[in-house]
């Protein structure tokens, strides 16, 4: 029941099955222009401060300007601007946190909306991977159920031989032996 590519109908369904499979399985574009191309005004602020506030540059900039805040006001004791217990620097720092912390937050609920798709694109990839594995599998069952088949007909025709070779050299034995 093969054509005449060789291959069966078993096979030829396999093959539909895998090529409908991928046609639902289409992996979505990861391009990072174009995403980045459609964010809005207060996303693209969301990530450059919080890019900025993560970095090592902003922590070493800002414990400078602790440093110096602090010393000025405690050399300057008497005529310092914020004397201890620096309340106005208390101040300055809960006004940067009240506002940095809602937007870091939404930069990075934004970046785990970009991994998850990510996420996704990986299950489909390895969904893809598994169902060319299983093709292959099914190919190689395929070619050893033919091989093992071709195998046993051979083995048979071998027997067959060996019995009429025996069969032939019993005759000859027996001619042989009346003949004396």
């Amino acid at each position: 029941m093969e054509d005449q590519d060789g291959m069966e109908q078993a096979e030829h369904d396999l093959l539909a099955d895998l090529r409908r499979a991928r046609r639902s399985f289409r992996l979505q574009d990861m391009d990072e222009s174009a995403a980045a191309a459609c964010l809005t005004p207060g996303q693209r602020i969301a990530d450059a401060v919080a890019s900025v506030m993560g970095s090592w540059s902003f922590i070493i900039v800002q414990s400078a300007i602790l440093v110096v805040w602090i010393g000025a006001n405690l050399v300057s004791a008497i005529r310092g601007w914020d004397p201890y217990p620096f309340i106005l620097l208390n101040l300055a720092l809960s006004f940067q946190a009240a506002y940095a912390a809602p937007v870091i937050m939404m930069s990075q609920n934004r970046q785990q909306d970009i991994d998850r798709k990510a996420a996704e694109n990986d299950y489909r990839i390895n969904v893809k991977a598994e169902l060319e594995i299983e093709l292959l599998h099914e190919k190689i069952d395929q070619l050893r159920e033919r091989e093992v088949l071709k195998l046993t007909e051979a083995v048979r025709m071998l027997t067959e031989l060996l019995e009429q070779s025996a069969s032939g050299a019993r005759e000859a034995d027996a001619e042989g032996g009346r003949r004396s």
